[in-house]
């Protein structure tokens, strides 16, 4: 295998916030603490964050929220709606936190951020570690577990430890060679960053079960059956940072929005307020990465798993010039999903992709329609976005989303959003 420029001497960090969804609900509702809590996805359908209680009581990722409910509530235990208002906020807090130590950061996901330490090499990394942890929990009681070692990978597998290990104190250094092997010989292939289920299932078939194991295989064996992403990973166990820290990441290519509906729609009307609730959403989106669109799909699904006449289509259409205007997007939008719609069917799902999707330095010229980026609407645009950005989401709304919304998916269980809505501001006595 080819390790021509490869460093080996990379610190990295992987700071990884510990059952995210439900430590955000905790942090504004002590009373959950000690319980076990898991947050359900949307229409409030499956386990997509579980406390350690929940892990306990063997509740799989994933499961169905009404087959384990009366166990939970038997152990004094609750479930909960997506609040993601909540968590993208507090998600953000963390962040914020994090950059306050180290110039290179990237931020992964919405719980899990990256940390370049190329020059910490003569503190005590745990030490250090254990230093963000609670500076993190402190300051947005958050839990967070910390992992370090000299790549991207290396570091998951010492985050893995540092969170399930009580003697790590949550922070796990994997720099010394002993400490590594030790690491990865207790590391299944499955637990592996990139290795995915095909993959641990060939590997087991071929002897290789641990990641001590794919880290020493021969590189006969890797150069002839391993992808480059496969090469990649067996690279950065051998201790070689090949996965190279993102602190920008980059523009979408196409954005998807779309949900299922917390009931049956069969009215049009419904159908035209969902919509254009989409579409202001994947606009939104559109705006913050500075980009347009070029493409737009409108789609519509009845529920497969449902006895009856099914019926599933879309519709779509090329914007030239591109836009990210969020009026004219709905307006092409509706008149698509007009097209679509067939009376008589219940639907499930509906939603939007744009496609196509170009920086707004790159827009092509048009001698017959002048862009929105050179008038009005770009100012209108970026005034209501920063109003709802400080007021709220829908502080500003369009008149075709509608006010009742009874399609929007269910979410019976929801908690406040205490960070984002003024009126749900905790208030303390």
């Amino acid at each position: 295998m080819n390790t021509t420029g490869l460093s080996r001497d990379n610190i990295v960090a992987l700071v990884d916030c510990n059952n995210f969804y439900v430590s955000c609900e905790r942090v504004f509702n002590p009373a959950l603490l000690g319980k076990p809590v898991a947050v359900l996805s949307n229409n409030d359908g499956c386990l997509v964050s579980r406390s350690q209680e929940i892990k306990d009581l063997k509740i799989p990722m994933g499961a169905p929220g009404f087959k384990y409910e009366a166990l939970i509530k038997k152990h004094g235990g609750t479930l909960l709606s997506s609040n993601y208002a909540l968590y993208g906020d507090m998600s953000a807090r963390v962040m914020e936190v994090l950059a306050m130590f180290t110039p290179e950061l990237e931020i992964y996901s919405i719980d899990e951020a990256f940390m370049w330490l190329n020059g910490f090499r003569t503190r005590d990394l745990e030490e250090f570690g254990r230093r963000v942890k609670r500076t993190v929990f402190k300051w947005t009681g958050i839990p967070v577990s910390v992992g370090i070692s000299t790549t991207k990978t290396l570091a998951k597998i010492a985050n893995h430890f540092a969170k399930r290990i009580p003697g790590f104190k949550g922070s796990l250094c994997l720099l010394d060679d002993s400490r590594i092997e030790k690491a990865l010989a207790r590391t299944p292939v499955a637990e592996i960053w990139g290795v995915g289920r095909q993959y641990d299932k060939f590997l087991r078939q071929n002897k290789i079960e641990t990641a001590l194991q794919l880290r020493d295989a021969p590189d006969k064996f890797i150069d002839h059956y391993m992808t480059s992403v496969g090469h990649k990973t067996v690279l950065e166990l051998r201790g070689y940072a090949c996965i190279e820290l993102d602190e920008v990441p980059a523009a979408k290519k196409s954005i998807v929005n779309s949900r299922s509906f917390g009931k049956q729609v069969s009215e049009l009307a419904e159908l035209r307020e969902a919509v254009s609730n989409y579409i202001t959403r994947a606009a939104e989106k559109l705006r913050k990465q500075k980009s347009v669109a070029g493409y737009l799909m409108v789609f519509l699904s009845t529920n497969r798993f449902k006895e009856g006449p099914q019926y599933n289509n879309s519709l779509s259409t090329t914007l030239f010039p591109p836009t990210a205007y969020t009026p004219e997007l709905i307006r092409i939008a509706l008149q698509l999903l007009d097209e679509l719609y067939l009376p008589g069917f219940e639907y499930k799902k509906a939603g939007v992709m744009f496609a196509d999707i170009v920086s707004e330095n790159d827009v092509p010229l048009s001698f017959m329609e002048v862009n929105y980026l050179d008038d009005k609407r770009k100012q209108l645009m970026d005034t209501i976005d920063k109003l709802n950005r400080k007021f709220g989401q829908d502080t500003l709304f369009y008149a075709s989303s509608g006010l009742q919304k009874d399609w929007q998916m269910r979410r019976a269980k929801l908690s406040p959003a205490y960070t984002t809505r003024w009126p749900d501001l905790p208030k303390v006595k």
